[in-house]
């Protein structure tokens, strides 16, 4: 309660004691910067180092306060503050509008945490639908649940690497000012770490002496570090060449890959870890609903028709949505009882196993039914497209490549999910490494 309500009125001390002991001190908040110590105070600090602040107006309406990233996610609604015009709620059509703007990015069965204050005119809202006051009924209902949920989607849509990088240091720098406990994070060292603004990068070994006893694996791997630093350095000289010499973007520079699943990249906090597979799973997502949304997904025949056998539901299903699976760029024609034949596919897939994304295709369209309902979904269909367009794991990528997926990663809406929620990336930083290795203790 006393949450609650300390939530609900910045301007406002709050003092709380039990059995002599200070439970909670709040002093009043009247600054944007204190408000946010407030909400430290009262949800804990990792959720301000996990979240983004937001103040959207439109329509007379007005949408302000902190929304979690979807990587801070929780087991359970336990963490949500919805206030209207001041008055903590409890509303499905709010609930439904903040689960619509997370459910591309949010992983199945978690829940958002947020902080947020709507306000409008008093005429607009209803607040006697309930005896405890804590269920509002809108007199526009649409129009409050479209404004939620394109606010929440724009500002999830235009978190970037770098943005996150610059939000985890200013939550971490807000968490000491305020004497918070730190969280996942590692202690100072006092090492010499006088280049960490610039990336730099250690001789290649040769598996010569000092690991000459080492397997031939060992030596080959090292031979291999050796000859990919030159093309890291004209990577390197590239970038600097168009930036300040001292920029390091946010996603650093690759220097390696990781059993053919991780790519590592360096950069100047540290060092970056990317499921690649789970990374360009995301770019070739959201390329596909850009182009879905504005010309059209554009497909090309291949130059020789796969057959394939099915069973005659599925057959059945092809036939009968042919028409809404070629808006989707697939285009499909029954030739018998059991037998379909897939004649173009989407240009952005063109490098994935067809049959088996067809058969996944046609297995998502069975279960959504009809073409109003596959419309419906069409983003879950294109989902599940973009899994089988996107790098495999165990494939092996070029220093080169590994690089433009990080460029690419840098330009693209919610990169830092896939399309299932899960993290496409995270940090190690010089203080969390050298805390694994006990440096400055």
């Amino acid at each position: 309660m006393v949450k609650r309500l300390a939530l609900s009125r910045f301007d406002v001390a709050f003092s709380l004691r039990h059995n002599q002991r200070v439970i909670h001190h709040l002093h009043a908040a009247n600054s944007s910067q204190e408000q946010q110590r407030r909400v430290a105070l009262v949800c804990g600090p990792a959720f301000v180092e996990s979240a983004i602040h937001i103040d959207i107006e439109a329509s007379g309406l007005r949408l302000w306060g902190w929304v979690s990233l979807p990587t801070f996610s929780r087991s359970q609604a336990d963490l949500q503050y919805f206030y209207v015009n001041g008055r903590i709620i409890r509303d499905k059509l709010v609930s439904h509008a903040v689960k619509q703007a997370y459910q591309d990015v949010l992983f199945h069965g978690r829940h958002p945490a947020f902080v947020l204050y709507l306000e409008l005119q008093p005429a607009l809202v209803d607040v006697n639908v309930h005896p405890t006051k804590h269920e509002v009924r809108f007199r526009d209902g649409r129009l409050v649940h479209d404004f939620l949920f394109r606010a929440l989607h724009k500002a999830l849509a235009g978190v970037r690497p770098q943005d996150r990088l610059t939000h985890d240091e200013q939550g971490r720098e807000l968490s000491s000012a305020e004497g918070y406990p730190e969280v996942e994070r590692g202690a100072a060292t006092t090492g010499d770490f006088s280049g960490q603004g610039r990336i730099s990068f250690a001789p290649g070994y040769t598996g010569g002496s000092g690991f000459s006893t080492a397997p031939a694996t060992f030596s080959s791997a090292f031979q291999s570090v050796a000859q990919n630093r030159q093309l890291v350095s004209e990577q390197m000289a590239a970038y600097a060449s168009l930036h300040n010499e001292d920029d390091v973007p946010p996603l650093g520079f690759a220097i390696a890959q990781l059993h053919g699943i991780y790519i590592l990249s360096q950069n100047a906090q540290g060092l970056i870890i990317v499921d690649m597979h789970a990374a360009h799973e995301r770019i070739t997502y959201e390329h596909m609903k850009s182009a879905a949304q504005s010309e059209g997904i554009r497909s090309q025949p291949l130059l020789v028709p796969l057959s394939i056998a099915v069973s005659q539901a599925e057959a059945d299903c092809a036939e009968q949505q042919a028409e809404a699976l070629l808006a989707l760029g697939v285009g499909i024609e029954r030739v018998a009882a059991e037998s379909i034949v897939v004649r173009q596919v989407p240009v952005i897939l063109a490098g994935a196993n067809i049959e088996q994304l067809v058969r996944d295709v046609l297995s998502d369209v069975l279960e959504h039914g009809s073409s109003e309902r596959i419309r419906n979904y069409q983003d879950e269909l294109l989902g599940t497209m973009a899994c089988h367009g996107s790098v495999r794991a165990n494939r092996q990528l070029s220093i080169p490549e590994m690089n433009a997926l990080l460029r690419d990663m840098e330009r693209t809406e919610r990169s830092g999910q896939c399309n299932h929620g899960r993290p496409t990336w995270v940090l190690q930083s010089l203080d969390q490494l050298d805390k694994l290795f006990l440096r400055g203790q």
